[in-house]
């Protein structure tokens, strides 16, 4: 991964540059590919494949267990790989024994440490799957509980619930079935549909409401060559949310403006495919007077938080439960920071009332957060003075996007960036 100081500024531009920007392949798209893949037959080919922290980690679990997979680059994306991976179908690498399990490492990465204890229980024999500190206090019990209900046995090593976990392979189960709550995380119910093409297993979901990752997962192995092919991973909307709403900045000073976007920056093969309910983040701009996670926008609502003191007036955002059980506690998380910069924030239960305030500059500690981190550099944008510390937790799923940021238009901004000590930062 590309080193970065301790530190980052941007400076506020003069005006947004006329910029054509390319971001990197989905995350989730990209991580739920290399499990199919792994569980298909003969080689499988993805194509503009995520780059990050995040799938590094899934590629380096899936090739610690046995499989083969090979990287090369992609010419079109410094932040993509092509990745071709050959699948062994039901025959999941084996496991060890109770007291010498085979060890996989799912570091922070959310979906790796969802999908692969489902993945695992298809295999024979023993698997320790552990993560680091913060991952190991996020919620897993939900998928742990469907897992013993379809009869496979999870000990985890603090408690029911948490990672780290002994997951005991089973085999397949053709006809067993579970009932799955994604109340704390629709990765429990993917994880499920993933392992389950291959399990046998019939799974409900506990929760009615539609959930738009569970069904792109649905739609994705549906759409998945089972017996090898090419599959092409489109960008990630997440991660093309921060371009947007720069898009969409009244120039620096400026407060009140309607945020509706410019026409001078263009994120490029903006998906389509209606599987990223982020896709939708563009047309959220200017923002209304209410924006829900649940219904609305997944991550990029925090892109959406982070504008909103410069826009016209408050902005209601509901339904953020999920967010305190993620890679911080987004929801303290955001207003803390938020307040440091001046802007008026009120936290009443799961909602966030964000008004506007005399913005200025201040230290932004992201927690590690990659979306926090991104996030502020975009207000960054247009308030001066913003400092971001530990910029290098981007890595987790779009390593380049501060050079992204400074390399000069149209495929970036010329942002310029300045390092702890007030330096211009310059990409080695």
């Amino acid at each position: 991964m590309p080193s970065l100081p301790n530190i980052l500024e941007p400076v506020p531009w003069g005006a947004p540059p006329s910029a054509q920007i390319v971001v990197p392949g989905s995350k989730s798209i990209t991580n739920r590919a290399l499990v199919l893949a792994a569980l298909a037959e003969g080689v499988t080919e993805l194509r503009g494949a995520l780059w990050s922290e995040d799938t590094e980690l899934m590629v380096e679990a899936l090739r610690g267990l046995g499989y083969t997979i090979e990287v090369e680059a992609d010419p079109g994306e410094a932040g993509n790989r092509h990745l071709r991976v050959t699948g062994r179908g039901s025959q999941v690498p084996a496991g060890g024994t109770r007291d010498q399990p085979v060890e996989v490492f799912v570091g922070l990465a959310g979906t790796a440490a969802r999908f692969l204890p489902a993945m695992l229980c298809l295999g024979e024999g023993v698997y320790r799957v552990s993560g680091v500190d913060r991952m190991h206090e996020r919620p897993q019990g939900a998928l742990f509980s469907a897992l013993r209900e379809l009869g496979y046995t999870i000990e985890g090593e603090r408690d029911d619930s948490h990672l780290p976990a002994l997951i005991h392979g089973g085999g397949a189960r053709p006809g067993a079935a579970a009932t799955v709550c994604t109340t704390e995380s629709s990765q429990f119910a993917s994880a499920l549909l993933l392992a389950g093409l291959v399990g046998g297993w019939q799974i409900d979901l506990a929760d009615d409401s539609p959930n738009p990752y569970v069904q792109m997962t649905r739609e994705q192995i549906a759409s998945f060559p089972r017996d090898g092919g090419t599959v092409v991973i489109e960008p990630d909307a997440s991660g093309g949310s921060y371009f947007w709403a720069a898009d969409a900045l009244p120039l620096p000073g400026g407060t009140g403006g309607d945020l509706s976007l410019k026409q001078n920056i263009e994120v490029l093969h903006w998906p389509g495919s209606g599987w990223q309910i982020d896709a939708e983040f563009p047309r959220f701009l200017p923002l209304p007077s209410t924006i829900s996670r649940r219904d609305d926008l997944a991550d990029s609502i925090l892109t959406a938080m982070v504008v909103a003191p410069l826009g016209p007036g408050p902005v209601l955002f509901t339904e953020l439960g999920r967010l305190r059980v993620q890679e911080c506690e987004r929801v303290q998380v955001m207003r803390s920071e938020l307040t440091k910069c001046g802007a008026t924030v009120e936290e009443e239960g799961d909602t966030l009332l964000i008004g506007s305030g005399d913005l200025h500059g201040a230290d932004i500690d992201p927690h590690g957060d990659h979306r926090i981190a991104m996030c502020f550099a975009v207000l960054g944008l247009s308030v001066p003075g913003i400092r971001i510390h530990d910029p290098a937790c981007v890595a987790k799923t779009f390593p380049l996007f501060f050079h992204k940021l400074h390399a000069p238009p149209p495929h970036g901004f010329g942002v310029e960036l300045r390092d702890g000590a007030g330096a211009p930062w310059v990409p080695a």
